[in-house]
């Protein structure tokens, strides 16, 4: 895990890395907002569970917190989810039934715990107006979008991430040249059929997000990217579709990536 800052008014962003040999380093975050009905987005990787609940217990009490917002079930977006839970007995887990139904196949969460949403879905929690979206780019069929329309933030999940050489928290810290290049890797390596689709339909959920009009862009894998700089995104990812299926290296050395992140955590 790496400190805690924040990326708006009283959004906490929890952040860790992936190193990947040959690439760089693949952002992992999760968001914390603590004002009116605190909601969390995301809950870490598993080799990150002490350190990530270390962080998020220092920024709120555990029996403050009333959302989880589970984007998709891939392990890097659940990995502290059953012991938060535990810890915090008034918050409900809101996330889409396909991904409930796959955090199933490793611990089961009480369906009065459990709020489902589909893409397309809107609900009030607290004095916060959420609306749930299908994002371009996925790895899995229970994916959301989810956007806050109280202060425009829109939760991309994986959609509009990078791998980049250092990590840094803001857009504006980064040259463009590599945060496009790694957006291109990520964006591609999550979703291989993106060289299949009809790019018209592809277009559509990037239309629909950016019509929102975003105050700022918070990927899962990626840094804050605020209004000025959210439609050189959309830009970009409508361009998706018209490159070749991203393939890795042959020689990648996928232990030494998972060796170099235990080393790292460690």
């Amino acid at each position: 895990m790496r400190t805690s800052y924040t990326a708006g008014p009283d959004i906490h962003v929890l952040p860790s890395a992936l190193p990947i040999p040959g690439l760089g380093d693949q952002p992992v975050n999760a968001f914390l907002v603590r004002s009116g009905q605190p909601l969390l987005v995301d809950t870490g990787m598993p080799v990150d569970r002490e350190g990530f609940l270390d962080s998020l217990w220092s920024l709120i009490d555990p029996a403050d917190l009333r959302w989880i917002v589970v984007t998709h079930d891939d392990r890097d977006h659940t990995g502290a989810l059953g012991r938060i839970l535990d810890a915090a007995p008034h918050a409900k887990v809101l996330a889409n039934a396909i991904s409930l139904t796959r955090i199933s196949e490793e611990f089961s969460i009480p369906q009065e715990r459990v709020v489902t949403a589909n893409p397309g879905s809107r609900m009030k929690v607290g004095d916060r107006e959420l609306s749930f979206h299908r994002p371009p780019t996925f790895d899995s069929p229970g994916t959301l979008a989810v956007f806050d329309h109280s202060d425009g933030t829109l939760y991309s999940s994986d959609s509009f991430g990078t791998v980049v050489e250092e990590i840094r928290q803001d857009f504006t810290d980064l040259s463009e040249k590599e945060f496009f290049h790694g957006f291109e890797v990520l964006n591609r390596a999550i979703a291989p059929w993106t060289a299949l689709v009809d790019e018209a339909k592809f277009l559509r959920p990037v239309r629909e997000l950016a019509a929102l009009r975003p105050a700022r862009l918070l990927s899962a894998h990626g840094p804050t990217v605020e209004e000025s700089a959210v439609p050189r995104l959309f830009e970009a990812m409508a361009r998706i579709p018209s490159l070749p299926a991203w393939l890795p290296d042959a020689d990648l050395d996928l232990e030494a990536a998972l060796d170099a992140h235990e080393s790292s955590a460690g």
